[in-house]
């Protein structure tokens, strides 16, 4: 007997070890296929939910080396709005009521609508599917702020089918619907545009740090006098443009419906991406020293036939920024028009350190837009 109840407590031992054992090795792979679909899913991105916005921002194509295809840049952002979150609806209020807001004034609407961007949920490992020529194409994931860019293919046939004046319109294709974007095509010869945005087409007084934050966040745009006729009229005469700006990218949208309903032509948008742990509202537009060159370097890579004009101000570095790229960049950077809103003499140190080197007709200080003349 006893031998025989030993047996049985082995038998019912090993037993119970076989199907441990088994559910171990089944629960492993259970853990193993969920990390393989979570990692394919990081890889490939998760799909779009209803309650997820994506934003297209205005890219600019070029031409292959060959010539034989568009290479169309697609760059855009994934969030929530999250318009009823109570913990974003207290940090506004509180906001409003540090700048001694009135909750119906109107510079409270403003900031509200400023600093939406601020207070959304950006969201990561995202796929979006985006239509481009006829033709959808897949991106992500999406990046820890939202982001998601890639480069597409689109043959000369189809480009020429699908662009309308310059223009390219692609679409990102939602889980209801699909929203828009612009992608201009310049030819591979001709005049480019480089324009920064603040006190070059938006007034702004960024020498004024309290004028500069009240003019972002809490006032209406304003463009520049006289700069959107002059930018109308270079358009007309077959110039294109890109905004390369040391903003943020939240303000994409109140900039690109700012600069449309200013009467600018359409452009690309060369942004900051900035993540706001640690960042005070002052650093939201600064440095543009290191911003700008890689973004103006890019685009002066991508069309090395046609002849560019930088125009900026002199507020913070566009002399300095625009003098090094031309001295890099003889034989395409053709004019370099800078904004006086310093007041210094284009005899002043700082223009002589800037433009060293820079042949004296290739740049030009200006207050108003009818100063200058176009083309020399």
């Amino acid at each position: 007997m006893p031998s025989r109840a030993r047996h049985f407590r082995m038998t019912s031992t090993r037993g119970a070890a076989r199907w441990l054992g088994l559910v171990l090795v089944v629960f492993g792979l259970g853990i193993a296929l969920v990390a393989v679909l979570a990692v394919r899913g990081c890889v490939r991105g998760w799909p779009l939910r209803s309650d997820e916005h994506v934003l297209l921002f205005n890219t600019a194509a070029h031409l292959s080396a060959d010539g034989k295809v568009w290479l169309v840049p697609v760059h855009g952002w994934v969030f929530e709005p999250e318009t009823d979150d109570a913990v974003r609806a207290a940090a506004l209020a509180t906001l409003k009521k540090g700048l001694h807001l009135g909750a119906s004034s109107a510079e409270a609407a403003v900031l509200e609508a400023r600093v939406r961007g601020f207070l959304v949920d950006s969201q990561s490992y995202k796929r979006v599917v985006v239509r481009v020529a006829g033709v959808e194409y897949a991106f992500g994931p999406t990046e820890a702020d939202g982001h998601f860019q890639g480069t597409v293919q689109v043959p000369l046939d189809a480009a020429a089918r699908f662009a309308k004046s310059g223009v390219l319109h692609i679409e990102a294709v939602l889980p209801a619907g699909s929203v828009s974007g612009t992608v201009l095509m310049p030819g591979p010869r001709g005049t480019s545009v480089i324009s920064d945005i603040d006190d070059t087409i938006k007034e702004s007084q960024v020498t004024d740090k309290r004028a500069l934050l009240r003019n972002t966040f809490l006032s209406e745009f304003r463009a520049v006098r006289g700069m959107p006729g002059l930018y109308r009229r270079l358009a007309a005469e077959g110039a294109v443009f890109h905004f390369v700006s040391s903003s943020p990218w939240q303000l994409y949208p109140p900039l690109e419906t700012f600069s449309r309903a200013a009467g600018f032509p359409e452009a690309s948008f060369e942004l900051r991406r900035v993540h706001l742990k640690g960042l005070g509202a002052l650093e939201l537009m600064s440095d543009p020293t290191k911003t700008k060159p890689p973004a103006i370097e890019r685009l002066l890579a991508a069309y090395p036939g046609r002849r560019f004009c930088l125009m900026g101000d002199s507020g913070e570095k566009d002399p300095e920024v625009y003098g090094e790229m031309a001295r890099r960049h003889p034989e395409q950077v053709a004019r370099i028009l800078i904004r006086n809103v310093t007041r210094e003499t284009a005899d002043a140190p700082r223009y002589r350190a800037a433009f060293r080197g820079v042949a004296p007709g290739r740049w030009q200080l200006f207050t108003e837009p009818q100063q200058l003349s176009w083309p020399e």
